[in-house]
C-alpha cells in the first residue's frame, strides 16, 4: 500500500471514489446528482490543491486532498476510500498520512466540514467539533470540526 500524488489524470478515478462513497451513506441517487459537481474532482482541482491517492495492489482505493486557508492552516476537503474499504483502516491511513504530512510542514491548525455520518471517524483521530451548518436537505447538518497540532 502506497500514498503518491495524485496525477491530473486520476480525476476520473478520484471522482468515482468520491460519489461511491458519498453513496454508501444511503442517500438517495436523485440526492448524488443534485450533488454531482461538488462531488466531481477535476483536472484543474488536483493541479489547485494537493491531492495524495491511496494505490492498493495496483489499484487506487481512497485519496484525500486539502489546501491552505490561512497561514500555518490548513482545510482538510476530501478524504475518501471505496465503500468495499470502509471500516478496514484504510482511513485511518490515509489520515495518519495527512497529520504527519501537516506535522512536517509546521501546520498549527486543520479544520474540515465532515459528512454527518463520518464524525465519529474524525472524532476518533483527534478532531474536535466546533460548530455546524445546515446543508441542503433540510434538517441535515454539517459539522465543522478542528484539531489544533500544536
Amino acid at each position: 500500500m502506497t500514498i503518491e500524488k495524485a496525477n491530473t489524470i486520476d480525476h476520473e478515478i478520484l471522482t468515482e471514489i468520491t460519489k461511491k462513497a458519498k453513496a454508501y451513506w444511503g442517500y438517495s441517487d436523485e440526492q448524488l446528482v443534485k450533488w454531482s459537481n461538488n462531488l466531481t474532482i477535476t483536472q484543474d482541482y488536483i493541479k489547485r490543491n494537493d491531492v495524495f491517492k491511496l494505490v492498493n495492489n495496483n489499484i487506487i482505493v481512497g485519496y484525500y486532498s486539502y489546501f491552505s486557508e490561512e497561514e500555518k492552516s490548513m482545510k482538510l476537503d476530501n478524504l475518501f476510500v471505496l465503500p468495499e474499504y470502509i471500516g478496514k483502516g484504510f482511513g485511518k491511513y490515509l489520515m495518519t498520512d495527512f497529520l504527519n504530512r501537516m506535522k512536517e510542514i509546521k501546520i498549527e491548525k486543520i479544520t474540515l466540514d465532515s459528512e454527518p455520518n463520518a464524525e465519529l471517524f474524525y472524532s476518533k483521530m483527534g478532531f474536535v467539533k466546533i460548530g455546524e451548518f445546515e446543508t441542503s436537505i433540510k434538517n441535515r447538518f454539517m459539522p465543522i470540526m478542528e484539531m489544533n497540532l500544536i
